[in-house]
């Protein structure tokens, strides 16, 4: 018998299954889909030469996150690359921001669109050379993160704290026309906060900016040599070295709890497999509370929450297979890992207003991957592995473009989604669709079979908007990986701090499971029975 069962081996499972192993705890991983990984694979299914990630690709979050620090990857073959850029806005008139590794070079760029505004990126830098470390500390802990607000409440004394605290209220829009004369700032600021579902006007908008820009410019938004994959094996080797155990293709169908504690997993096939001291949850809110956990065992008042929970927006995606190099107009862009593609900040309010009224954008912002860019060994000398994605509601009421969409995301509408985004990359880089080799289409239901955790295409486990953030998230009450199960906790990113691969929600779900499940708690006579029966069917527990 495992002393903890972790369902889920996307990053954040397997980052709580290893620190759990690391702990001296027997740990068991079952994860739905055939291989680990989550959001965090890769393939050669666009193109046999090219390698392509499926979801996620960049990883700024991880780069600064020091919960995977800690777990040394670099040991388990982990190697970071990067593009001689970090972040490309190209705009129609071939201008372009850029956002570079250095505060100088991005100052100095930000210069030539206005007057002052290097200097004023320089500032904004200067607060997060002061506050950047405790803020990240902040970040990565459990909420309240008491030690980290007070170092950071030091730092800060007097009006310096609420200033940095109204900053980080603002919304993009408002930031960008505080700070900048010019257009660059505040398309950098503007283009980072919509990596969440944060309109330019969304309160708390422009301290995401801000921080997704300061988390570039100083780490940069690198990504695993050879794949996104690389990542995951990482963390794979490095649990099964220290005793872990993962087994694919095991779906969880429920969580079995006695006398309000949580004492074992049944599959898809009826196997009942215990845990002695703890069930680690690493899948989305709804899951948890609307299926695995019988309704018996959940708070009325979470039930009544859990209606009002709101997902991020959802994703609609395409894998492209270049010949050759992205023909941009602003040739800048060539050499950036993550293009931006929205001609101007009214552009980008235009496309949210659009999500907003349940209208598929006509010109969808595109967050675009140059991937053999950032990573040489994605594809053959001379090509690009590429993607981009944009975000569509989840309840279509119209269609801002001419095509009639509906959100049924059949064939003939994914295949007129994706007209639609290459037309946006055409804007911008004229001649790009005669530079595709192949190409495949992720549309919202292909990400959610790929990942459960990515209800129809959300990929941030619930909205970044300051209601379901902080203490609300994911639920008012349920601020911490803790559920109202005893020995049941919440590992996925639908936990604070919410979507992004830094194995935070996974590192707070097992510290608290460390602290609170005693190693020397005896077991219960549910327990001991399920460790003796160890055989498919209904035992003690799921009768309970």
């Amino acid at each position: 018998m495992p002393d903890a069962v972790v369902i889920g081996a996307g990053p954040n499972g397997l980052v709580a299954a290893n620190l759990l192993a690391d702990a001296g705890w027997t740990v068991e991983v079952l994860e739905e889909q055939e291989e680990p990984g989550g959001a965090v694979r890769s393939d050669r299914g666009v193109h046999p030469d090219y390698v392509s990630d499926l979801c996620s690709s960049f990883y700024p979050l991880a780069a600064a996150s020091p919960v995977l620090a800690a777990l040394a990857l670099h040991e388990q073959g982990l190697v970071w690359s990067h593009a001689p850029r970090v972040l490309a806005h190209p705009l129609a008139d071939g201008r372009c921001a850029l956002l570079e590794r250095g505060t100088d070079a991005t100052a100095a760029g930000l210069e030539a669109f206005g007057a002052g505004d290097g200097a004023a990126w320089q500032r904004l830098c200067a607060v997060w050379d002061r506050v950047g470390p405790d803020l990240l500390d902040a970040l990565f802990t459990p909420f309240p993160p008491v030690r980290a607000t007070a170092r950071l409440a030091a730092r800060v004394r007097g009006g310096g704290g609420l200033r940095l605290a109204r900053t980080m209220l603002l919304p993009v829009r408002r930031l960008g026309d505080e700070e900048f004369s010019g257009a660059a700032g505040p398309l950098l600021l503007a283009g980072n906060a919509l990596h969440a579902d944060l309109a330019p006007e969304a309160a708390g908008s422009g301290g995401f900016g801000w921080l997704m820009s300061m988390l570039g410019q100083t780490y940069g938004f690198p990504v695993p040599a050879g794949g996104a994959q690389s990542l995951t094996a990482a963390l794979v080797r490095r649990l099964q070295r220290g005793g872990g155990v993962l087994r694919c293709g095991e779906r969880v169908e429920e969580v079995l709890v006695r006398s309000g504690r949580a004492v074992a997993v049944r599959t898809a096939i009826g196997e009942i497999v215990p845990a002695r001291r703890a069930v680690l949850a690493a899948v989305s809110v709804p899951a948890l509370y609307g299926r695995l956990v019988d309704s018996r065992y959940v708070p009325g008042r979470v039930l009544a929450d859990l209606r009002r929970f709101q997902w991020d927006f959802a994703t609609f995606k395409v894998d492209w297979a270049l010949g050759g190099p992205v023909p941009w107009t602003a040739g800048a862009a060539a050499t950036a890992g993550t293009v931006h593609l929205a001609d101007g900040r009214d552009e980008l309010t235009r496309f949210a207003a659009q999500i907003a009224m349940g209208q598929v954008p006509d010109r969808p912002f595109a967050l675009f991957g140059q991937m053999t860019t950032a990573d040489a060994t994605r594809s053959p000398a001379g090509t690009e592995s590429a993607w981009a994605y944009t975000h569509v509601p989840h309840r279509v009421r119209g269609d801002a473009g001419e095509e009639g969409l509906t959100g049924a995301w059949n064939r003939g509408e994914q295949e007129a989604m994706a007209d639609r985004l290459e037309a946006q990359v055409e804007r911008f880089a004229p001649g790009f669709r005669a530079r595709i080799r192949a190409r495949r289409i992720l549309a919202p239901p292909t990400l959610e079979d790929l990942d459960a955790n990515l209800h129809g295409g959300a990929i941030n486990g619930g909205t970044a908007a300051l209601h379901q953030q902080l203490v609300l998230r994911p639920l008012p009450g349920l601020g911490r990986p803790e559920t109202p199960v005893a020995g049941l906790f919440l590992a996925s990113a639908g936990a604070h701090p919410g979507g992004g691969v830094h194995g935070a929600p996974g590192a707070n779900a097992a510290r608290a499971a460390l602290r609170t499940c005693s190693p020397s708690r005896v077991l219960s006579r549910a327990q001991r029975a399920l460790s003796r029966r160890g055989t498919p069917g209904r035992g003690p527990a799921e009768r309970a």
